[in-house]
């Protein structure tokens, strides 16, 4: 095979799959963050990474902001990333929403930076999402999610806000040659199957489709979805996916909803399905591995080979 037919498939071993940074604080144990550490800090988390067996990583804003480093840091950061033999297939945003009632405009602004970043570090994909910060509640227990947080509201305007905010940064990552992929995330306008597809739809442009974090909705202590409805439903709009799953303990008759993170393989959701069905409607972005609770970086390493094994045995076209 020549190396452009090479660059036209995607076999188990080549299709990216990255680690998320959601298990690396942006604030460190002294007080300082991680957004004004020295290259050489940056490139010690990153060989974790990469010892962890990834060759690739999602730079979550929650770790680090690369979008708001200057150029010369910029290209440090990749620097860094060279020297550990990662990429970048994709930038998460986290609780930036273009519609947060207070900061919307200064995300709107934010996250045409990511965009270009995202550009400048060779990303083929950037998440936003349109969920808040967490509120103090969330903050105070053990999983944030066993605590309602912040709802998108039941405005028209505020909604044709987002979907209008969403189309404008389509155009700009149609420009740069990206798509977006909005983060599936209770309680906000994508935040159920149908909500979700309905929010692409009013969207209406060729780069913007989904992020189905089915895990997002399914550890919810409340009753939710079947995982195999939003599966069928969502996989059509797939650009780009979070991958995590939950045990989930549900007794109707007690009102009882509990959940507890859980490798992908024994988890709800089953992913063997969902996967099949994505690469079936089309799916040929990247996977991003998150997980919640204990060493987080080696379950979602192990989760990796999970779904290495369950990705189609021939190669598939780009």
């Amino acid at each position: 095979m020549s190396q452009t037919d090479a660059n036209r498939v995607l076999t188990r071993e080549t299709w990216p799959i990255a680690a998320a940074m959601i298990q690396y604080a942006n604030v460190l144990p002294d007080g300082s963050s991680v957004q004004d550490q020295s290259p050489e800090d940056w490139a010690a988390t990153m060989g974790e990474i990469a010892d962890a067996g990834f060759t690739e990583i999602d730079p979550t804003d929650c770790w680090l902001r690369v979008a708001d480093l200057t150029q010369p840091r910029r290209d440090a950061f990749k620097q860094a990333l060279k020297t550990a033999g990662l990429t970048v297939p994709a930038i998460s945003t986290a609780r930036r929403s273009i519609i947060d009632p207070e900061r919307g405009d200064e995300y709107l602004a934010y996250c045409h930076r990511v965009i270009d970043a995202a550009a400048d570090l060779g990303a083929r994909t950037v998440c936003f999402g349109l969920f808040g910060p967490l509120t103090e509640a969330q903050k105070r227990v053990l999983w944030f999610w066993t605590v309602d947080g912040h709802r998108n509201p039941d405005d028209p305007a505020v909604y044709r806000r987002a979907v209008d905010g969403m189309r404008e940064l389509g155009a700009h990552a149609e420009r740069n040659g990206l798509d977006i992929a909005l983060e599936m995330y209770e309680d906000t306008y994508i935040g159920t199957a149908d909500g979700a597809v309905q929010f692409v739809r009013d969207v209406n442009h060729p780069a913007v489709g989904l992020n189905p974090d089915l895990g997002n909705l399914v550890r919810l202590h409340r009753p939710v979805e079947h995982w195999a409805s939003m599966v069928e439903k969502t996989m059509p709009f797939v650009r780009y996916w979070h991958v995590k799953n939950y045990l989930r303990i549900v007794d109707e008759s007690k009102n009882v909803y509990l959940s507890a993170p859980a490798p992908l393989e024994t988890g709800l959701i089953n992913y063997r399905v969902a996967v099949k069905q994505a690469i079936a409607h089309g799916f040929r972005g990247a996977f991003c591995c998150e997980h919640y609770g204990g060493d987080g970086l080696s379950v979602s390493a192990s989760n990796r080979e999970y779904l290495r094994r369950i990705l189609p045995k021939e190669p598939v076209s780009r």
